[in-house]
């Protein structure tokens, strides 16, 4: 990671375009083989220029040498659907409360629409994607998650019961090998099987954290709608370490869904994944600026 965020890189007559190009090449040399999951979401999802330069950017990551895995979320196309089904979508702390009928809905969706949207895309650019849903290959296995708050210390935790909701418990990433070995780009709906058969719906952060450490992935970059972990100042911290965003949790300076962003990055740290960056997906080309200049777009979380 870099040592602070990245200036406008637009070619300038003081900065061509052989300028970028010459600046990215040593890391080029660097991510060449290496295996990058991306968690693709927010509005990188929606925003029609944005979804071809992720597509673009991800073909390229692809061209010169890079194993890009995309795992990716839907919360907003899901929450369409639904309300056009006559469906209200329901949360509790941040959750989908997901039934039978919402979890046919949510595969539907993230295993069919979405994933198959961001294949095209891709194949459109020249890349060679192919969907999965977390039940190929018996790629994800899920058990059911409960939800357990609370308040203060001195009561008892309260514990919620969010549906068809799950949490990983393995990953078998042989299917994943075999795609990028033959030159594909694995694209996955973050949706597991459970011991029974049943079908969870998982959040994507935590699915592209566990397989990427599945995979010993070299990268895992967390695309958001911020620039990552700002200060008090509301400045931008180039990299953050364990102790400090603790320190940061306990006054309240991260919250709400950034806690547990932080927290999947910290756990895929802690089990093998090489470093993880958090930036703006909402930037063009994200992926290359933060990848392949030598400041960088967003936020390093290190151990």
């Amino acid at each position: 990671m870099k040592s602070s965020a990245i200036q406008n890189t637009t070619a300038t007559p003081q900065r061509g375009i052989a300028d970028i190009l010459i600046e990215s090449l040593p890391y080029i040399k660097k991510f060449s083989g290496m295996t990058i999951v991306i968690k693709y979401g927010g509005h990188a999802m929606v925003d029609e220029q944005l979804k071809v330069d992720f597509a673009n950017d991800v073909t390229l990551l692809k061209y010169i040498g890079i194993n890009p895995v995309v795992v990716h979320g839907g919360g907003p196309q899901i929450n369409q659907v639904m309300e056009k089904m006559g469906i209200r979508p329901q949360f509790v702390r941040g959750m989908r409360l997901t039934d039978q009928t919402t979890m046919d809905v949510v595969e539907m969706v993230l295993g069919g629409k979405v994933n198959k949207s961001i294949v095209a895309q891709i194949n459109s650019q020249g890349g060679r994607a192919v969907g999965l849903s977390g039940k190929d290959g018996g790629l994800i296995l899920a058990k059911k998650h409960y939800i357990v708050h609370q308040e203060n210390e001195s009561e008892p935790p309260e514990i919620l019961d969010p549906g068809l909701v799950g949490e990983v418990t393995h990953i078998n990433p042989e299917i994943i090998h075999t795609l990028y070995a033959e030159g594909f780009i694995p694209i996955i709906a973050p949706v597991g099987s459970g011991d029974s058969g049943e079908t969870f719906n998982i959040n994507a952060d935590l699915v592209a954290g566990k397989i990427a450490a599945s995979i010993n992935a070299g990268r895992l970059i967390l695309l958001t709608d911020v620039d990552g972990v700002v200060d008090a100042d509301g400045k931008l911290i180039s990299s953050i370490d364990s102790k400090t965003i603790q320190d940061m949790i306990r006054n309240k300076m991260i919250s709400g869904g950034m806690i547990p962003k932080i927290e999947y990055a910290l756990d895929a740290l802690h089990n093998g994944v090489k470093k993880v960056q958090i930036i703006n997906g909402k930037k063009r080309h994200a992926l290359l600026l933060e990848l392949f200049t030598d400041k960088g777009i967003g936020t390093e979380v290190v151990i």
